[in-house]
């Protein structure tokens, strides 16, 4: 079984500085624990809400071979809330339905959700996914999407994912 290398970024600036203790990181690699019976390398960034701070956390990930990077925070409507566009800029890629699906995800219980523009898309052999910053809402949104991630990931050329099918099952396309 493949070990799999996920990248993660907390952006935030009150993270970054140490104001407060990362607790969105922490359930992104949490879910992804209990997601993946594959062994998994975590590679963590927190960085302050500067798109070029993400950007490069980001790019650096990527060329460290991450299959996924997992993005938490900065993806609302305010000024500093920039990763969509850092994504944006690093990708060659982009996968507009996983942010559609999470919205639509979201919507069912915040009618803010609306306002989120979390998105996704491919930095080399790296799917990297934008999602909210609450733990509540990474969860449901990571529910909704990661059923393709596994199939994404092979299309891309990364490692092969191995779900657990008792939390969660991956779709690929049955071979003819």
């Amino acid at each position: 079984m493949d070990k799999i290398r996920v990248g993660v970024v907390t952006a935030s600036d009150r993270a970054s500085a140490g104001i407060y203790e990362d607790i969105s990181g922490v359930a992104i690699m949490d879910t992804l624990k209990a997601y993946l019976q594959n062994e998994i390398e975590f590679l963590y960034r927190c960085v302050p809400d500067e798109q070029k701070e993400i950007e490069k956390a980001l790019k650096e990930l990527s060329d460290k071979g991450c299959d996924l990077i997992v993005t938490t925070g900065g993806t609302g409507p305010a000024p500093r809330d920039v990763t969509p566009e850092a994504t944006e800029a690093v990708c060659e890629k982009m996968l507009p339905g996983f942010g559609e699906l999470m919205r639509q995800v979201s919507l069912k219980y915040v009618p803010t959700a609306i306002l989120s523009r979390q998105t996704a898309g491919v930095c080399g052999k790296s799917l990297i996914i934008n999602l909210p910053g609450k733990p509540k809402s990474i969860r449901e949104c990571l529910d909704a999407v990661f059923p393709a991630v596994p199939y994404c990931v092979d299309l891309i050329g990364g490692r092969y994912m191995i779900t657990d099918d008792s939390v969660i099952e991956a779709f690929r396309p049955k071979s003819k």
